[in-house]
C-alpha cells in the first residue's frame, strides 16, 4: 500500500519545500520508489513537463520539477495537477491537469471551479499511488487557516483523500515557534489533527539545547514529538514563488557564500518587475563561483551592474508600461554591458508589441518596447507550452559557445525577427543583446558559462577557478534531515 505524508506548515515560507524535496532524495538514495505531489499551487514560477493525461506538455510550479529531481522520476503534470499563477488585480490563471483553463477572480474560482479542481488532484493522487511506494506532498502556506478549511485543497483535502500522515513544519526565525506550533494543532480540523505524526522546526541558529525545554514543554502539552530542528542553512533550492524576492524598495542579492571577494566579482542585475515569474531562472548563475544575482527596484542606475537579466512576467505589457515609467528603458538603452531578455523580458526588450489587448491590459493594440532587440510581438489567445532542444550559435553576451541547449517555453505571442542573429528557433542577438523564449537557459552549463566568462572579460576581472563549484541542492537537503531529523516514524522502516 502506498504511503502518503503531507508536509504541511503553520505558515507560508517556513521549509516546506525544502524539506518536501529533502525527503525525496533521502528515501530516493534509500531505494524507495518516491514521486513529490502539491494538489494545489500558487505560483509564477512554473515549467513545462509531460502531461499525465495525454501527450504533449504542461505546466507545474516549480518545487514538484524540483522535487522530482530530488526523487529520481520524471516530473508530469500529475505532481502538481492544480497550479493558480497570479496576474494582478486578484485574478488568476488557472491551470488544472497542465493546461491553462482560463483567468478567474478568487471568488469566482472557488464558487464554479474548485469542485473540479479538487477531482482533478483526488485523480492525479491516485494515478501517482498505483506507480510509487511513498508520495511526499506538500502543503500550501497554513494548514490553520480556518476561513478555508471547507475549500483548503493543498493541505486539509490532500490529508482527507489521501489518507496522508501530516508532518507539521515550522520557522522559529520569525519567533513564536512554540505557540504557532499550539495554536496550528488547536486550529486544524479534529480528523486532521488526529493525522499529525509529528513536527520539524526549522532555521534555527545558536545553541539547540536552549531550545531543549520548549520542546519537551511542547510535547508534554499536544503529545506530539519534534522528530528534529533544522539549523539555519539554505540549500540553494530555486524558489517557489516571490515570497523570497525584495520588494520593490529593496535590493536583495544571493551567490555571496562563494569565498570569492566581492570585489573580485560581477554583478547581474535582475530588475524586480511587478509581475516578475520564473526567477528561478537566475538560480544557476547565483550558483557560479564568483557571480552575484542582484534584484534591484525598477529605478536602480545599473551603474553597479556588469550584466542586467530582464526575467520573464505573468504580465508583459503592464510591467512594460512599469518599466518605462521608472526610466528604466532609458537606462537600459544606454548600458553598455550584456543585457538577457527571457521569455516576457525578451518581449519588452523588442521594438514593439501588438495585439496587446489580449492580455487583458484594456484597449491598446501597441504598445512600444526598450527598443535593444531588433524583434517585434505579436500576441495570441494560444499558449505555448513545450519542451525544446535547439542548436545554437553563440553571439553577443554568449560569444564562444556553440552546441544545444535545452530548455522549455511558457508564453503567448509570436515574435518576427528583422535584424540580428537568430539563436536557436526562438530567440535573438544583437550587438551586446540577446533575448530568448528559453527558460532554463543558464541551466545549460556549456552557455551558461560562456556567459560567465563574456561578462567577466567585459568589465575587466579574472574569472575565479573554473574548479570551483557549488554544493548539489538536493543531496544538501537530503544531508539536513538525515543530520538533524528523526525519519524512523515513517512506515517503511517499520
Amino acid at each position: 500500500m502506498t504511503e502518503t505524508v503531507l508536509v504541511a506548515g503553520t505558515a507560508s515560507h517556513v521549509g516546506k519545500s525544502t524539506v518536501a524535496a529533502g525527503l525525496c532524495r533521502v528515501l530516493a538514495d534509500r531505494g524507495v520508489d518516491v514521486a513529490p505531489f502539491k494538489a494545489q499551487n500558487m505560483s509564477n514560477n512554473a515549467r513545462a513537463v509531460a502531461l499525465s493525461t495525454g501527450d504533449g506538455w504542461g505546466e507545474v510550479g516549480v518545487s514538484q520539477y524540483v522535487q522530482a529531481r530530488a526523487a529520481g522520476v520524471a516530473a508530469t503534470t500529475d505532481h502538481n495537477p492544480v497550479l493558480l499563477k497570479p496576474r494582478g488585480d486578484g485574478e488568476s490563471q488557472l491551470v488544472l491537469d497542465g493546461e491553462a483553463v482560463g483567468h478567474f477572480p478568487a471568488r469566482e474560482y472557488y464558487d464554479r471551479h474548485w469542485t473540479d479542481a479538487r477531482e482533478a488532484a483526488r485523480a492525479a493522487h491516485e494515478r501517482l499511488t498505483t506507480d510509487h511506494d511513498v508520495i511526499v506532498a506538500e502543503g500550501a502556506g497554513s494548514i490553520a487557516e480556518i476561513n478555508l478549511h471547507d475549500r483548503d485543497l493543498a493541505n486539509v483535502e490532500t490529508a482527507r483523500f489521501a489518507d496522508a500522515d501530516v508532518l507539521l513544519v515550522a520557522d522559529i526565525e520569525r519567533g513564536g515557534v512554540f505557540a504557532s506550533l499550539v495554536g496550528t494543532l488547536e486550529l486544524v480540523p479534529e480528523d486532521v489533527r488526529k493525522r499529525v505524526v509529528g513536527c520539524v522546526i526549522t532555521k534555527f541558529r545558536g545553541d539547540r539545547s536552549i531550545l531543549a525545554p520548549g520542546i519537551e514543554a511542547f510535547e508534554n502539552r499536544t503529545g506530539v514529538p519534534v522528530f528534529g530542528v533544522l539549523p539555519y542553512d539554505d540549500p540553494g533550492l530555486p524558489e517557489e514563488d516571490s515570497v523570497a524576492l525584495p520588494s520593490s524598495g529593496e535590493r536583495a542579492v544571493r551567490g555571496a557564500d562563494d569565498g570569492v571577494a566581492d570585489e573580485q566579482a560581477i554583478t547581474v542585475a535582475v530588475p524586480r518587475l511587478p509581475r516578475a515569474s520564473n526567477v528561478t531562472d537566475l538560480e544557476p548563475l547565483a550558483r557560479e563561483p564568483g557571480v552575484r544575482v542582484a534584484f534591484v527596484p525598477l529605478s536602480a542606475t545599473l551603474d553597479d551592474a556588469s550584466a542586467v537579466v530582464l526575467p520573464g512576467t505573468k504580465n508583459t505589457v503592464d510591467d512594460l508600461l512599469a518599466i518605462r515609467e521608472s526610466g528604466l528603458d532609458e537606462r537600459l538603452r544606454a548600458f553598455e554591458g550584456p543585457v538577457v531578455g527571457l521569455c516576457g523580458g525578451y518581449q519588452m526588450l523588442g521594438e514593439s508589441i501588438t495585439n496587446a489587448a489580449i492580455e487583458g491590459t484594456g484597449e491598446r493594440d501597441r504598445v512600444d518596447g526598450v527598443g535593444l532587440l531588433p524583434i517585434t510581438t505579436a500576441f495570441e489567445d494560444q499558449k505555448r507550452v513545450r519542451s525544446v532542444t535547439w542548436s545554437v550559435d553563440g553571439a553577443g553576451p554568449l560569444s564562444g559557445f556553440n552546441g544545444t541547449v535545452s530548455g522549455y517555453e511558457i508564453h503567448m505571442g509570436k515574435s518576427t525577427r528583422h535584424g540580428g542573429t537568430p539563436f536557436g528557433e526562438g530567440g535573438v542577438a544583437d550587438g551586446q543583446g540577446l533575448g530568448t523564449y528559453l527558460h532554463g537557459l543558464f541551466e545549460n552549463p556549456g552557455l551558461r558559462s560562456a556567459f560567465v566568462r563574456n561578462t567577466f572579460e567585459a568589465v575587466d576581472i579574472d574569472p575565479p577557478a573554473e574548479n570551483q563549484s557549488r554544493h548539489d541542492p538536493y543531496e544538501h537537503a537530503a544531508d539536513l534531515l538525515e543530520a538533524n531529523v528523526d525519519l524512523s516514524w515513517l512506515k517503511i522502516h517499520d
